[in-house]
């Protein structure tokens, strides 16, 4: 079984949100997960929900803020396991191309 997620966290403030973020994405390395974070979030690959839960609920816990914004989408695999490369893997094959522009 695998567990992916994309999670974000936020602080609902004006200006930069990187320090905040940042500590968010810190606190995962206390948990049994692999993630990597792009400019919209973060994606988490574990092999259970309760470890993702815990380590959702950690990054919610470590922004500091009088309000936090906190968004995951979970596709859990209960029959086969699956990493998040091989999806983009698989898109890439159909595309024949690597999934992303030339332009920044």
């Amino acid at each position: 079984m695998t567990v992916i997620a994309l999670l974000s966290v936020a602080p609902v403030v004006e200006g930069s949100m990187s320090r905040e973020v940042a500590k968010a994405v810190a606190v995962l390395d206390d948990f049994d997960v692999a993630y990597e974070t792009n400019p919209m979030g973060t994606v988490i690959e574990t092999e259970s929900m309760e470890e993702l839960m815990a380590a959702a609920t950690a990054a919610h816990n470590a922004v500091d803020g009088d309000r936090v914004s906190t968004f995951l989408k979970i596709d859990d695999k209960r029959t086969r396991s699956q990493r998040a490369s091989e999806k983009v893997d698989a898109v890439e094959r159909e595309l024949g191309r690597p999934a992303r522009s030339d332009e920044s």
